[in-house]
């Protein structure tokens, strides 16, 4: 994203919009890349993440990975999306240093929601992503990197 401003907001009016919007960021990451999500419960985050995956080329259903801690996808050339949401966790300094093995790497992009800002274990942060509730279904996102 070379070039581009150091950050973009958009505005959008229902989750069809959210997702579109997180399918033009997808298409703009590469193998390696980390974006981080940020946003209280239920504003739209799994829903930017689906948008990205599909435009990464991930065929199947994109869930909430809340429970599960992370979630890996098989998308396009070979690539492997990961889906984490570390909101149970207390402090990744407190994991296993393996913890991440799986989700994060030079073959994938991963998606990681409630991190801790610039923790190592999260490698190289290619994009930061909030989004905010503006009322009913309509969202505010903010992308920087």
């Amino acid at each position: 994203m070379t070039g581009e401003p150091a950050s973009t907001v958009v505005e959008t009016a229902d989750a069809a919009a959210t997702e579109a919007f997180g399918a033009t960021i997808g298409g703009r990451l590469r193998p390696g890349d980390v974006v981080l999500l940020a946003g209280e419960l239920g504003t739209g985050k799994t829903t930017f993440v689906r948008g990205a995956c599909r435009a990464l080329g991930v065929d199947g259903p994109i869930t909430s990975p809340t429970f599960a801690i992370a979630n890996r996808y098989p998308a396009a050339d070979g690539l492997t999306v990961a889906h984490l949401d570390l909101y149970r966790l207390a402090s990744l300094d407190d994991e296993d240093p393996d913890l991440l093995d799986d989700y994060l790497g030079a073959d994938r992009v991963a998606f990681v929601e409630w991190a801790p800002a610039d923790h190592p274990l999260l490698g190289r942060v290619r994009l930061r992503v909030r989004l905010d509730h503006l009322g009913g279904d309509r969202r505010r996102i903010e992308v920087s990197g």
